[in-house]
């Protein structure tokens, strides 16, 4: 048995992709052919971090490269957890499906990363199973000598077809120590010239301890690592895909497309089939918002101020429905105070929930990652989480100088965004 899987992991693997970060990647000539098809090359025309370009020019890597990248750490995960054991519950069909849900994971994906993800539309995950389950996709699919079902079904857990062996794939594409994080962090370091990122991938992929229902423990050996990888994803959130002026052009796009979305303008399924530029396209030729058209061009809002996030008083500002309502309402108090705001001229951002993934099993100490001798216990993981949820007040540009010498502009912000006892 563990010959075949091995030779599935190993054999005609002579197709050479080249990659910035990972150097050769092999494919077969079959999976080579997924990259080549029209829903593949829509993730070249996606930037993988959206509007990050805008505060470091060198992150116009794509969706492409990075979902090469994490077929490229699947297949050397895989081949490492075949040498531990593995092979006793997978089969070859089973491991080809897993290569190639790595490879497909974001062809569902939305433009413009995290701008749509609020939004009353299917989950990329969702769009990811659909695509694979429908041709030309699944006869690609089925060519590499995967089963689309399963594979469909690794990607988008709403989804059956692969039993034990389906949990034990979808345990390793999505969990503390994933091919998906292990790239985005490396790649997207890398492409933003800053350090946080860089993982020791070598070491992790060695030392990982394959499991049936757990997917892959690890001892204490790689206890570092993950201390390192959750360090690392806290830094890239804060100076990154979090940082004040990303989530500015974010908020942009989102108030945009909300917008139309709620007046008919655009229908949800308008927005399944976009890349980057397509998307700006459909705001330019169906709305009448400047938003996106300012994103385009950098003239992205300005942050006028911002506000820690309290559960207790906040929570409500979580639903972007609410946050809309509210914007209105701001601005009408920003101009009973002499401030000639309109509603698309501000913009309260509050980031969505984001996890810091933990559930690790730590063999040799017998209990999972939290209870284990690490450091980065789960209050102090949570504690990482809550400071990154900062809200911001954001305006058009052209009010930044006035804003600044608003009279009682901290009492206008607190009085409006302060929500703990309001019903509606």
């Amino acid at each position: 048995m563990r010959k075949t899987i091995e030779a599935s992991l190993t054999e005609d693997y002579k197709h050479p992709v080249r990659d910035v970060l990972w150097g050769h990647v092999f494919m077969t000539d079959e999976l080579a052919h997924l990259t080549e098809s029209a829903p593949f090359m829509r993730l070249s025309r996606i930037l993988q971090l959206g509007p990050v370009y805008l505060v470091y020019p060198g992150a116009t890597h794509t969706r492409a490269s990075h979902s090469i990248g994490v077929y490229h750490l699947g297949r050397r995960l895989l081949q490492n957890l075949v040498e531990r054991g593995a092979a006793e519950w997978l089969s070859s069909e089973g491991v080809k499906s897993f290569l190639a849900a790595c490879l497909l994971h974001d062809i569902g994906h939305f433009p413009y990363t995290h701008s749509l993800k609020e939004l009353p539309l299917s989950s990329h995950e969702s769009l990811t199973g659909s695509i694979i389950l429908k041709e030309p996709m699944k006869s690609l699919v089925a060519n590499t000598g995967a089963d689309p079902q399963m594979a469909a079904a690794i990607v988008d857990r709403e989804l059956e077809g692969g039993g034990a062996e389906l949990l034990f794939y979808r345990k390793l594409l999505s969990g503390a120590l994933d091919p998906d994080k292990l790239d985005y962090l490396n790649r997207d370091a890398r492409y933003c010239g800053v350090p946080y990122g860089a993982q020791d991938v070598d070491f992790i992929l060695s030392r990982l301890i394959p499991h049936k229902e757990r997917g892959a423990d690890i001892d204490s050996r790689l206890i570092p690592n993950v201390e390192s990888i959750l360090f690392s994803k806290y830094l890239m959130y804060r100076t990154i895909y979090w940082h004040r002026q990303v989530r500015s052009a974010t908020a942009m796009i989102k108030k945009a497309l909300i917008k139309n979305l709620e007046s008919g303008r655009i229908n949800g399924e308008e927005l399944y089939d976009l890349d980057d530029q397509s998307l700006f396209s459909l705001l330019r030729e169906k709305t009448e918002t400047p938003l996106a058209e300012a994103v385009r061009e950098g003239r992205i809002f300005t942050a006028a101020a911002e506000i820690p996030f309290v559960q207790a008083d906040h929570a409500a500002l979580r639903e972007i429905g609410f946050r809309s309502r509210l914007e209105e309402q701001l601005a009408a108090a920003f101009r009973n105070a002499g401030l000639p705001l309109e509603g698309e001229d501000l913009i309260i951002d509050l980031p969505e929930p984001v996890s810091f993934e933990t559930g690790l099993f730590v063999v040799d100490e017998d209990c999972y990652f939290g209870g284990s001798s690490s450091a980065f216990k789960t209050d102090i993981v949570n504690s990482f989480v809550q400071t990154l949820y900062t809200i911001r007040i954001y305006i058009n540009q052209k009010f930044r100088n006035s804003i600044k010498t608003l009279p009682r502009l901290y009492d206008i912000l607190y009085d409006t965004i302060s929500v703990k006892d309001r019903e509606d």
